[in-house]
């Protein structure tokens, strides 16, 4: 052993604004992925997707996140020049976004040449893959810029502005139809104009918001990184290529294994909520029936589950905040298991009401459960990896969050047609009994706490 190692330095704790202007491009991100999530569903069923197919149309979205997310950590990994170390990728991966959302909902313009179902469902792959690109890098800022100490309050921070960025997309569609008239209905095969306007807002806010953070944060250059950090013996010979990843991958370390189970039933059970809610609502809400795209009663239900969706990203914007004191009393892990217990509770609940207005209670205990799946594993993830590997293995992450979806993709539309005869409330039942077995699992990660997570490490200065 080197008993005679450099001395590391401690990384300055940053002020609330440099946190906020750090994560702002998040809001942006979230902007449009809330965009994606309320009405991705109602856009491949008015081009003429059945219920029973939404989640194979949906795995576009999981599969590439899979190849894209560990590729850019890697290479952000390696990435030094004027814009930084992470900068570029989340710079490259707005403007792609934003190219996405203008071309999905009007998919229909192209059905001369090619079905409309085919290129949103191709535009929601790629739409997928750009947010993968842009949202990877900012976990990995998290951890580059910010001091152990300020890592929960770093991810709480960029959970809030989700929270905020996801309840604006959320709801405006609503918006433009019940408070600005803008059309809610359109012919069959064609979208309305309320979530047209609203997929065109969402692109410039998403690129305007990245931009901010673009120009607003700065990253250490790599002489002023390598004082922060000891030498990572593992990385001085590396292959230097894509095949080190399945390396890093075999040589996880053992709090991110235990983690992936608990990522695993997580996720599995957010990706029903995204892709069943909409007609869950619709068919045991306001008793529409099956095939019914294009009614005014289909459309105030699709509206509503925007508005939904709109109040469990506002109540995780709030916990978010709140989350750090939590934390400080409870620990990480209990705060998540409770949280997620909460979560459980709401997707169990939908089943149980009849008024649409009701479903509003449902969504505050998802709300504590989303604010929590943003912030705690990464926050617990962050103390176990390599500094020199946060990139790559915070994009190997993404694998416990893809994967479960996946699964569900495959198997939740046979699953939704045989098992439950085509009434979707049922899997939005399996995804809360799913949230109950994420909090038995993260009960047993082993979270090495080597640091303090609200008070600092060192001195105030």
């Amino acid at each position: 052993m080197n008993q005679n190692k450099p001395t590391i330095a401690q990384k300055p704790r940053l002020s609330f604004w440099q946190i906020f202007n750090m994560s702002f491009g998040f809001l942006g991100i979230q902007f449009g992925f809330a965009l994606q999530t309320g009405n991705a569903s109602r856009i491949l069923q008015t081009f003429g997707a059945d219920v029973e197919h939404l989640s194979w149309f949906w795995l576009a979205a999981p599969i590439t996140g899979m190849i894209v997310q560990p590729i850019i950590g890697h290479y952000s990994d390696r990435t030094w020049n004027r814009l930084g170390r992470r900068r570029p990728y989340f710079l490259t991966g707005a403007i792609l976004s934003g190219l996405a959302l203008f071309f999905m909902p009007n998919s229909s313009m192209l059905a001369a040449l090619i079905p409309p179902i085919v290129v949103g469902a191709g535009m929601l792959m790629i739409m997928d893959a750009s947010f993968n690109v842009a949202m990877e890098p900012f976990r990995a800022l998290v951890a580059d810029n910010l001091p152990d100490s300020q890592h929960t309050t770093g991810f709480s921070m960029q959970t809030c502005l989700i929270g905020v960025g996801a309840v604006i997309g959320s709801w405006l569609p609503y918006v433009f139809a019940e408070w600005f008239g803008i059309g809610k209905t359109a012919e069959q095969g064609i979208v309305p104009n309320n979530v047209l306007y609203s997929f065109y807002i969402g692109a410039a806010v998403l690129i305007g918001a990245i931009l901010w953070t673009v120009i607003r944060t700065k990253e250490y250059p790599p002489e002023v990184y390598a004082t922060f950090h000891e030498k990572d013996e593992s990385d001085s010979g590396h292959k230097g290529g894509l095949s080190e990843i399945f390396s890093d991958l075999a040589n996880m370390p053992k709090t991110m294994k235990q983690l992936g189970l608990v990522q695993f039933f997580s996720w599995f059970a957010l990706f029903s909520m995204w892709v069943f809610t909409t007609p869950a609502v619709a068919d045991h809400v306001y008793h529409i029936p099956a095939g019914d795209t294009t009614s005014v009663a289909y459309n105030d239900a699709a509206n509503w589950v925007n508005v939904l969706f709109g109040v469990y990203n506002a109540v995780s914007a709030v916990y978010a905040l709140l989350l750090p004191r939590i934390v400080k009393k409870l620990s990480r892990k209990r705060a998540h298991a409770f949280s997620l217990v909460m979560g459980g509770v709401g997707l169990i609940s939908v089943f149980f009401i009849t008024d649409p207005k009701l479903l509003v209670l449902s969504m505050v205990g998802i709300g504590l459960a989303w604010g929590s799946i943003l912030a705690m594993p990464y926050a617990i993830l962050s103390s176990s990896i390599p500094a020199s590997k946060i990139g790559v293995y915070m994009g190997i992450f993404n694998f416990f969050i893809t994967f479960p979806q996946i699964v569900n993709g495959i198997i939740g539309g046979p699953i939704v047609k045989y098992a439950y005869s085509g009434h979707a409330v049922y899997a939005l039942v399996m995804a809360g009994v799913f949230m109950f077995l994420a909090a038995i699992a993260v009960l047993f990660v082993k979270d090495g706490r080597k640091i303090q997570i609200i008070e600092p490490a060192v001195n105030k200065s």
